[in-house]
């Protein structure tokens, strides 16, 4: 059971229209607080988006998914978890990027994301591009690779970009398996789809044994079926968690730099975090959510309602390691 503290304040005592916007309006608790110890889950944001190769904007990603968390309340309505009753949740704040220097802010990501760990906090993102993701793993896979699940519309699997230029939002896990953060046997990428240049993220994919599941195998089996066999394949070991939010169809989620016509529809975006319940989680993040094109808000919305999904995973994960 959590600490009283850690409740977020309730909409039945504060308009979700009032007040300082927090994730989820949890309580603010920065790293040098002393009692970031109590912690067991911190959400963070990660406002950059150096790694952008086409429309930028997802630096201001996680100031909208902050206001727009307002919303989220309590309880999950379809599982039941109520996260902020099983552990200790709080807003970390912000990692601070430097704008300026795209290696330095991968050297202060992965400096932040070690102290999260060694705090003993699972930490749970809001990007930001998805290079974010590399110095986010590069901090937690101190003690060996991890598997991942990743929900995406790309792969971002790429060697480089522009002639040779090896850190974009296209390289992130072809970075992350060289590196040996990631077990390229336990990953799995879902929702795959698009015109491409060529074949060669999919070709290193196949070389070193990630298994892709295009969309349209997706579609073909279900929900169930495929996330049955990303369970199978991550196994008991610890996992990451990637969800780009242009995983989702444009449709349902436009304000994205990089969207892909014919993904899942919300209620499914959902639907997949919720077949991650019973995996080792040990993070996860929600990037690519660009408020230049998100005009109603709405790709905000549904972020944070798959942030707060990602959140009941990784409470239930959190509430049965002890």
């Amino acid at each position: 059971m959590s600490n009283p503290f850690y409740q977020p304040v309730s909409g039945m005592d504060l308009p979700r229209f009032a007040g300082i916007p927090t994730f989820m309006r949890l309580p603010l608790v920065q790293l040098d607080d002393p009692r970031i110890s109590e912690v067991a889950i911190g959400l963070i944001g990660a406002p950059w988006d150096t790694g952008t190769t086409n429309r930028p904007g997802p630096r201001h990603g996680p100031r909208q998914l902050r206001d727009l968390s307002t919303m989220i309340r309590a309880g999950n309505g379809a599982t039941g978890v109520r996260p902020f009753e099983l552990v200790n949740c709080a807003d970390l704040g912000d990692v601070p990027p430097n704008p300026a220097d795209l290696m330095d802010s991968l050297e202060r990501f992965k400096a932040f994301y070690a102290r999260v760990k060694q705090a003993g906090i699972v930490p749970l993102t809001a990007g930001g591009d998805h290079l974010c993701s590399l110095p986010i793993l590069r901090g937690l896979a101190s003690d060996g690779p991890l598997g991942m699940i990743h929900f995406d519309s790309h792969t971002d699997l790429f060697h480089s970009y522009f002639n040779g230029s090896m850190y974009t939002h296209g390289t992130p896990f072809r970075r992350a398996v060289e590196e040996g953060l990631l077990d390229p046997k336990r990953v799995v990428q879902i929702g795959i789809r698009g015109t491409s240049y060529d074949t060669e993220d999919k070709d290193f994919a196949r070389s070193v044994g990630i298994r892709l599941i295009m969309i349209e195998e997706f579609f073909a089996r279900g929900v169930k079926d495929v996330m049955a066999e990303a369970r199978e394949i991550v196994g008991a070991e610890p996992t990451y968690v990637s969800y780009d939010i242009d995983f989702v169809d444009p449709a349902f989620a436009p304000g994205t730099g990089t969207p892909e016509v014919g993904g899942p529809n919300s209620f499914q975006a959902l639907q997949v975090v919720r077949e991650l319940d019973g995996v080792n989680v040990v993070g996860a993040d929600l990037v690519e959510v660009s408020p230049p094109f998100d005009a109603s808000g709405g790709t905000a919305w549904l972020g944070v309602s798959i942030m707060f999904e990602l959140l009941c995973i990784l409470a239930t994960a959190v509430a049965a390691r002890g």
